[in-house]
């Protein structure tokens, strides 16, 4: 009110108008009368013709439904309107009344058109670039070019936003919202709200009832949520609605909203509806999901998710989605949400006990254990999902069936922090780590980002990249401000390297622990011109994690990612207690995706939700798209890896003729040397039914 008072004192009426139509929302991101030419006509207010002009100033009323873009014969009305109330104050003659009133539609989209719709992309460099540049950055002109994909970023849109959209609907319908002033609206309240509604398809030959501008004004503040968008119901039949999207009205069958049963709880939802009239009224707010075969009856979701795509061989982000909606929130949870990564941290865990010794035979009981550790401050009693023991289980085995206490023997054995010394080069902040036996299930918080980055080390054989997003900078005469220098991987730099050094140079310098390199001595000394990326994990180690990747996708929980039908797919699903996170981090050599799906305020998916079904359908949509024309390249298998037919139970070698034998791979130096005993070898093993092959053909 103040305000108000000392605008009104010092500023005259015209100025204030002025200053208000020189701010006004006028619909495409136009604010301003200025911006509405240039966006609608492509030039200055100052050369726009009267029709143009009164075309301009109805857009006030109802910018966003009633603009010459989105709505021309609604747009010509409010213009007429203008040009009416024109004629009558005698502000323009009878001729150019005329003139203007018969004038066509002219106006086209001169705004910017964006290839690809990424918010989060869009606030990362934004924010990166006022960090260079400080305020400049909005005035300057500058160009900046990113690493994303567009057509993987088009897919990580959608393939995000229908699963989150097909998670929601599998738990039910809440209750929409009604619109305040519409739903108490009575048809005989308005005789000419009455006769738009009573036409099957209103064409608007008549004038646009005002009692509709509520409907425009509250929709106006909903925009659009990818492919959801907001609507009114206006009319409710036995086998339908019609509902208004800001433009015009629309049928929705009973067939698309069949599916809306009653949200009961996360575990429970209602009995099935038998007509629309149980699911909606007239007046109510909804939203609208265009599925590409028509129309569905949709709702915001409360869940959310976040996905991050990224080229392993030089941290380039590909894609990125930080939530069901950058409309709804601006938290970026590719970057800023920290949540426990379940059993999709496994593999660092896996690749710490492979370093040391371990090798994809040896075998673990898989037995309860009561583990007294002061870190965590009790008595600690874990157990697997399934409730289920499973005795002596091989390591690669315990991995494609996530067996937790494999998981935590193997931790103890390594010890947490040896294993945090070791996984911490792949990209996760120390900090983060923590070092006690709760590691092995995914108990320390990370972020999407950081796990995806962690998995880019096992994608392109072993080497730490960095995830970066804007390639280039330049000014707004094309002079190059900034170019990134990320770290590449360069397997061929360091075989070159390899055959330069002096073989016989002592080896004093290597740190070990119990005879086995660690991480830190892995990190090679590259030349810092060159740019190459450090090894983190021996090449060894790596292909023999991403084997039993492989076999997660192959016969364990990864099983749907098989629908890609590529044989160069390799990943791990997550779930955390109570189903609160839900995970799939997955990778080819060419391309590295994590999917988290989750509550921002942490609860429970439903019972059963898992990262197997929950978010591992979203990375095989969107990967299905992103790898399509990317040739099959297999995971190239180094020197020093063997492969030695093994008996099934124990991990040793297999007695001659076994019949149950099968091969699996070691590093040269690891192959087993005992075989088995003639009693053991006659022992049926668990091989879930599956035909054991030779690893070349298994994988």
């Amino acid at each position: 009110m103040l305000l108000a008072l000392k605008i009104e004192r010092d500023l005259s009426k015209e100025e204030i108008l002025e200053l208000y139509i020189n701010k006004i929302y006028l619909g495409k991101r136009a604010y301003g009368i200025e911006a509405a030419a240039q966006v609608y006509y492509g030039k200055s207010i100052k050369d726009l013709d009267l029709a143009q002009l009164a075309m301009i100033a109805g857009l006030p009323q109802a910018p966003s439904a009633a603009n010459p873009i989105n709505n021309p014969r609604r747009a010509i009305d409010r213009r007429n309107y203008v040009l009416a109330r024109m004629r009558t104050l005698d502000k323009i003659s009878a001729e150019e009344f005329d003139k203007a009133a018969r004038a066509p539609v002219t106006a086209r989209y001169h705004g910017p058109i964006s290839e690809v719709e990424a918010p989060y992309i869009a606030e990362m460099v934004r924010r990166d670039i006022v960090e260079r540049f400080g305020e400049d950055a909005y005035t300057a002109g500058y160009n900046v070019y990113t690493t994303v994909d567009g057509k993987r970023q088009q897919a990580a849109n959608k393939a995000l936003q229908s699963g989150l959209l097909t998670y929601d609907r599998a738990h039910g319908y809440r209750k929409p919202k009604p619109i305040v002033g519409i739903s108490m609206l009575t048809v005989a309240d308005d005789p000419a709200l009455k006769e738009w509604l009573g036409k099957a398809n209103p064409s608007f030959d008549i004038d646009w009832p005002e009692s509709l501008d509520i409907w425009d004004d509250h929709l106006r503040n909903l925009d659009s949520r990818g492919i959801i968008s907001p609507a009114i119901v206006s009319r409710v039949a036995e086998d339908g609605i019609w509902y208004y999207d800001g433009s015009d009205e629309r049928w929705l069958p009973f067939s698309a909203m069949e599916w809306a049963k009653p949200y009961v709880d996360v575990n429970i939802i209602g009995n099935p509806v038998s007509k629309p009239a149980e699911v909606v009224s007239a007046g109510d707010e909804i939203w609208v999901e265009d599925t590409g075969n028509g129309p569905l009856l949709a709702q915001l979701p409360e869940v959310e998710g976040a996905l991050v795509s990224l080229n392993p061989k030089d941290g380039g982000i590909q894609a990125l989605v930080g939530g069901f909606s950058y409309g709804s929130t601006k938290f970026n949870r590719v970057i800023q949400a920290d949540r426990q990564p379940g059993s999709s941290f496994k593999p660092f865990i896996y690749s710490s006990a492979l370093a040391n010794g371990y090798t994809p035979a040896s075998i673990i009981n898989d037995a309860p254990v009561v583990f007294e550790d002061k870190s965590l401050e009790n008595t600690w009693r874990p157990e697997n999902h399934s409730g289920k023991f499973y005795g002596p289980t091989r390591l690669r085995q315990a991995l494609y069936k996530s067996q937790n206490l494999v998981s935590i023997r193997i931790l103890k054995q390594v010890g947490p922090r040896k294993a945090v010394n070791f996984i911490t080069p792949f990209g996760f902040p120390r900090e983060k780590l923590n070092p006690d036996l709760s590691l092995a299930l995914g108990a320390s918080a990370v972020t999407p980002m950081e796990l995806a980055t962690g998995y880019s080390v096992l994608a392109n054989g072993g080497y730490s990249v960095q995830p970066y997003l804007i390639s280039r900078i330049e000014d707004d005469e094309g002079n190059i401000l900034f170019s990134a220098d990320p770290a590449i991987v360069c397997k061929d730099c360091e075989q070159q390297d390899a055959e330069e050094e002096d073989t016989d140079s002592p080896q004093a310098d290597v740190d070990t622990i119990d005879g086995v390199a660690t991480a830190e001595s892995l990190i090679d000394d590259a030349d810092p011109a060159l740019n190459i990326a450090p090894r983190v994990m021996d090449a060894r180690v790596n292909y023999l994690m991403v084997s039993m990747l492989r076999d997660v996708v192959r016969l364990g929980t990864g099983k749907r990612a098989l629908a890609l039908k590529r044989a160069d797919i390799a990943g791990k699903t997550g779930t955390t207690n109570d189903q609160k996170d839900a995970w799939f981090s997955g990778f080819s050599p060419d391309l590295v995706t994590t999917v988290w799906v989750g509550f921002d305020q942490p609860v429970t998916l439903g019972r059963w939700a898992y990262g197997s079904n929950t978010a591992l359908p979203i990375w095989v949509d969107y990967m299905e798209t992103a790898l399509q024309g990317v040739p099959e390249h297999p995971f190239e298998q180094p020197e020093g890896i063997v492969s030695a037919r093994i008996d099934p139970a124990t991990g040793l070698l297999a007695a001659p003729g076994q019949e149950n034998a099968m091969f699996e791979y070691f590093r040269e130096e690891n192959v087993p040397k005992e075989m088995v005993k003639p009693a053991s070898a006659e022992t049926d093993s668990d091989h879930d039914g599956q035909q054991e092959v030779i690893p070349e053909q298994l994988f």
